[in-house]
């Protein structure tokens, strides 16, 4: 139970310090304790990845667009309920974007030709 309630306290830290930022006049990179948080918003959803204050944001912040094009392709215009209902295929998505913690794949044909093969294995 610890770990769940530290959970709950950093997303809402990470929250509290994201949501109410100005898009227009601030960076989408915000220090946060001894990392930095890359975030992205598209509608009401943030995308947010916490690196190493030594990691290249750009990197990241393009990763996090090519996360939400594969999203976006994959689901045929993705919406807030195919990330609730088919969350084990954004888990998958995911990790053929980011395996652990780093960029894995940069091609979203790429990506999208491996989940279609995974889709045909199920």
């Amino acid at each position: 139970m610890p770990h769940r309630c530290l959970q709950v306290r950093l997303r809402g830290e990470v929250h509290r310090l994201i949501a109410p930022r100005d898009q227009k006049y601030q960076s989408n990179f915000v220090e946060f304790r001894n990392d930095k948080i890359v975030y992205r918003r598209y509608a009401g959803l943030f995308f947010c990845v916490c690196v190493d204050s030594n990691d290249n944001e750009l990197a990241y912040l393009e990763a996090i667009h090519l996360f939400v094009e594969v999203l976006d392709a994959f689901f045929q215009n993705v919406c807030e309920l195919d990330l609730v209902f088919s969350f084990y295929k954004v888990y998958a998505i995911l990790d053929e974007v980011f395996l652990a913690g780093e960029i894995e794949e940069t091609s979203k044909q790429v990506v999208l030709d491996r989940l279609d093969y995974l889709e045909k294995l199920e």
